[in-house]
């Protein structure tokens, strides 16, 4: 598993087996995606209010952060949400902006985009589209957002880096970027790099936290900054109690990066 496709491949059916399963990772019991966060969104920064405005079946239990908590989305302003699965970040988003602003999520994966917008037409939310696409080619115009949220799915890309500069070239000059997700302190050993379900859960293709915020900087962003940052236990819950697997794990960061357009 080194190249690009094969990447993309790996992803694309694992997250879209948990689409098609329902319930969280951890309902599962796989140990799936960034973590197995389904009963403890307070672990990583929702509010019970937030929680209790989940839609049902939005929530898989994939994130490793709350990007919305330092975002200041406003109303009016339009949200574009990389890699927004089932659509949780999309539909908190919504509520945020109202009924003048708009939700867009993007994911590659047919089966999440099929059940956000089954969870949109359920909950009645107008102000929300999902669009199937790849975060490296988004799906939208230039200059187009204000704001671009992005929940434990970058680390999954192979190309971080054109990531970066979508986002930048979909934003509109003052637009904001603020992200959660999982960067490294230290390099993995080798054989933990290749492991495809280290991939999958979001720490096998982690970059160093110094790459991650250079690759934001490269793309034109400025004022490029960790807003919050703590260890990610929560990616723990799997493993085993000792061992070099647990150690690796101690160099897994969880970061909430912010930036802005000029």
């Amino acid at each position: 598993m080194s190249g690009s496709d094969d990447i993309r491949t790996v992803v694309r059916e694992k997250y879209g087996e948990i689409a098609d399963q329902g319930g969280t990772c951890c309902d599962q019991g796989t140990g799936c995606g960034c973590g197995c966060v389904g009963d403890t969104l307070n672990a990583i920064g929702y509010t019970a209010e937030q929680a209790a405005a989940i839609p049902e079946g939005a929530n898989l239990g994939l994130g490793c952060g709350n990007p919305l908590a330092y975002a200041d989305a406003r109303p009016g302003e339009t949200v574009l949400d990389l890699g927004s699965g089932a659509g949780i970040d999309c539909f908190l988003a919504a509520r945020e902006v109202g009924p003048t602003g708009r939700a867009i999520g993007v994911d590659m994966t047919p089966a999440m985009t099929e059940r956000a917008r089954a969870n949109a037409a359920r909950g009645g939310y107008a102000n929300v589209e999902f669009r199937l696409g790849e975060i490296e080619h988004l799906p939208v115009a230039d200059a187009s957002v204000d704001l671009v949220i992005s929940n434990c799915v970058i680390n999954l890309s192979p190309h971080k880096d054109q990531v970066f500069r979508e986002a930048f070239r979909a934003l509109k000059p003052g637009g904001r970027i603020v992200v959660s997700d999982l960067v490294l302190t230290q390099p993995l050993p080798p054989d933990l790099q290749q492991r495809v379900d280290l991939l999958v859960g979001c720490v096998a293709g982690a970059s160093l936290r110094d790459d991650y915020l250079r690759m934001m900087r490269e793309a034109g962003f400025t004022g490029v900054e960790i807003a919050a940052e703590s260890g990610y236990e929560v990616g723990l819950t799997n493993l085993a109690p000792d061992g070099d697997e647990r150690d690796a794990f101690s160099a897994v960061r969880s970061v909430k990066v912010r930036a802005t357009k000029p």
